[in-house]
């Protein structure tokens, strides 16, 4: 059975006479998931209009690029692999940011991971028992982004039964872009949750947005709040979705060398400047052995990282903790 547990949120609304800005929060359904707007603001018919803006951005995005709608660039590619497929620029540029997580996690962050992921059940197919040896190493040889051949305005891939998964990256760009909307339209202070991708735009009523995140280990409790201004959070864990095979869980972030999930962690979160990167870093520095993310992640700017060990330790690079209250 595959079961999925959500990030929480902490959000302490204030209610205040009608002249200081009003909540005005709005949820829907996208990528499979549900994702909440909240806007601080004293015109609501201003607030309501940057909602409406901000969710045509994300089901925009949505209805293009996502790998699990039939209309999309990518489930057309993935049907026909070998077949050329036309893109446009924004397409390009999605492409181009993945690789550069690609080659900065030396390919643990790869997006080509399909194949692995419907081997395991995490694509439409659930499993009452482990993958076979042969199954997984057949999955393994079609995972290679470097496989993806851009030529001009169109993309294809190299081998028959590979596909490309757009889960770890597209929630978080279409909810950095809808961030931009929102900007667009003059709102100041905003929160965009897609569970476990985060974008802020300024503060709330005058102090950081405060976002709690899960303990690992039980999730109904918070292992730490953060405190953010205008940043955004990715958080991968391994107790998000799973699935239960013989009474034994096993998560959806999968090592593509061994072909099973990664074991050393249990939890990433990402503080960066846009909810598009934290998505993939988080995703990516999960993969990655802890010292090398630990040692990317300051190369990176403006960018920290929280990551919990397997054993509950917690690792933090050199900026994170401005960011903890708890």
């Amino acid at each position: 059975m595959r079961k999925l547990f959500l990030l929480i949120v902490s959000t302490l609304f204030l209610f205040s006479c009608s002249k200081s800005p009003k909540m005005v929060e709005e949820e829907r359904f996208a990528f499979g998931t549900l994702i909440k707007i909240i806007i601080y603001d004293s015109d609501e018919k201003k607030a309501k209009k940057a909602i409406a803006a901000a969710f045509q951005e994300i089901e925009r995005i949505d209805e293009k690029l996502n790998t699990h709608n039939e209309n999309s660039i990518f489930y057309i590619l993935n049907q026909d692999p070998l077949n050329p497929v036309e893109i446009d620029e924004e397409t390009l540029y999605l492409l181009k940011e993945v690789g550069k997580v690609y080659q900065m996690s030396n390919g643990k962050y790869d997006i080509s991971i399909a194949p692995l992921m419907e081997v395991w059940g995490f694509s439409d197919t659930n499993r009452d028992s482990l993958p076979t040896e042969k199954e997984l190493s057949e999955a393994k040889a079609l995972v290679n982004y470097d496989d993806l051949i851009v030529d001009g305005t169109k993309i294809r891939l190299s081998k028959e039964g590979q596909r490309l998964d757009t889960g770890s990256f597209l929630k978080g760009y279409a909810i950095s872009k809808a961030k931009e909307r929102l900007e667009a339209e003059g709102i100041k202070s905003a929160f965009i949750s897609s569970i476990s991708s985060i974008e802020t735009v300024g503060q709330k009523l005058g102090s950081p947005w405060r976002i709690g995140v899960q303990n690992p280990e039980n999730p109904s409790e918070l292992l730490k709040i953060l405190e953010i201004d205008g940043k955004a959070v990715g958080v991968s864990g391994d107790y998000q979705t799973y699935i239960e095979i013989d009474g034994k869980r096993y998560h959806h972030i999968l090592d593509k060398t061994t072909g099973y999930p990664v074991v050393d962690k249990k939890m990433v979160v990402v503080v960066a400047e846009n909810a598009f990167l934290a998505d993939m870093l988080s995703t990516a520095f999960f993969g990655m052995g802890i010292e090398d993310g630990l040692n990317s992640v300051e190369k990176l700017e403006n960018t920290e990282l929280l990551i919990v060990d397997d054993k509950m330790n917690l690792h933090y690079s050199s900026g994170m903790k401005k960011y903890i209250n708890l």
